[in-house]
């Protein structure tokens, strides 16, 4: 990472908090007045489309050279931020997000529904199903929010310590904007406004045999809903079809898993048998749909300590996202062909 950019701390101090019925209405208002941002320049691009193949592949080809140039400048003279959980939004917005394009529209072919769920500003915390053998469900997300959000919002992800104890990859993961599964680093991401996803199945989501998919896993202790509670965040539940076919589990090799420090060692139809070639996902049609923002903000911080009331919460949560991939698997015709 470059010396000379900057560090940029977080706020600390909460914002006084609208009331329930207010952060619904400004929520509603703010939706209506505020549609998709486009640059002057994608508006001309638009309305003079190329007259023919080379023009086009001219244009994008200038388009590539132009923002390599724009982003290296960018990076000697560190003209880029980053935060104290170690986001690097440049670097995530110019590399990290195009590299997961052409797996998230070419090769799954995300269908988004219910962004408008997602608030404009402020915080929110999305509650997600966990498949897939590979947590690739995350890096999806990731590509729906910024992407489809109309004020391109960054999502901030919870991961398990075993993501950051990996080289290369835990540096990924923070470059991306990703932080530790934990209360205290979730409450400060969302007193600071911030869009935070969970998936409180962990490994037992990510991890069980292909015969379970689509069964919801327990959703730990509750701790997310702690989270919101104390800091009036929303919950968005969020249910990822497709996911659980990427990688059918079909067994599981765990002499091996516990060799590797591993909480499962995997075996597909075509991994380990096929070697490498047994990595490749297979190329299932995903849908993601976000859910109506579950209200927290009319809880104590009492409520947050009571486990009744977090086990409620929890349970709600749980069962609305089950509820919801029950009917998005009753609509899809095909695993491939959606």
């Amino acid at each position: 990472m470059n010396e000379v950019a900057k560090v940029i701390p977080l706020h600390t101090d909460a914002a006084a908090k609208p009331s329930r019925s207010v952060s619904r209405r400004r929520h509603a208002i703010d939706t209506e007045q505020f549609g998709a941002v486009t640059s002057i320049t994608e508006r001309i691009e638009e309305s003079n489309p190329p007259q023919s193949l080379a023009e086009g592949i001219r244009r994008r080809v200038s388009k590539q050279i132009s923002g390599t140039a724009d982003f290296l400048r960018r990076r000697v003279v560190g003209d880029y931020h980053v935060d104290e959980f170690g986001f690097d939004s440049h670097w995530a917005e110019s590399i990290f997000l195009p590299a997961l394009r052409p797996i998230y529209d070419n090769w799954f072919r995300v269908e988004v529904s219910g962004i408008e769920n997602l608030p404009l500003h402020g915080a929110a915390l999305i509650v997600a199903n966990h498949a897939g053998v590979v947590p690739i469900d995350g890096l999806m997300t990731s590509v729906a929010v910024h992407d489809h959000h109309p004020l391109n919002r960054p999502l901030r992800m919870l991961a398990a310590d075993l993501l950051f104890e990996t080289p290369v990859v835990g540096s990924i993961a923070r470059k991306a904007g990703h932080t530790l599964a934990c209360n205290p680093d979730a409450e400060r991401l969302l007193r600071n406004g911030e869009l935070v996803a969970v998936f409180p199945e962990g490994f037992k989501g990510i991890g069980k045999p292909y015969n379970e998919r689509y069964k919801l896993q327990r959703f730990g202790r509750g701790g997310f809903v702690s989270a919101a509670m104390r800091t009036g965040a929303p919950i968005i539940p969020c249910s990822i079809v497709g996911s659980e076919e990427i990688y059918p589990k079909i067994g599981d090799l765990a002499p091996i898993a516990r060799l590797l420090g591993l909480p499962y060692f995997p075996v597909t139809p075509l991994f380990p048998h096929l070697g490498p070639l047994g990595l490749i996902p297979l190329p299932s049609k995903w849908y993601i749909e976000f859910g109506e923002p579950i209200y927290t903000d009319s809880y104590t911080p009492a409520d947050a300590d009571d486990p009744m009331v977090t086990f409620e919460v929890t349970d709600h949560v749980r069962e609305t996202i089950q509820q919801t991939l029950y009917r998005l698997l009753a609509k899809r015709r095909n695993v491939f062909l959606g």
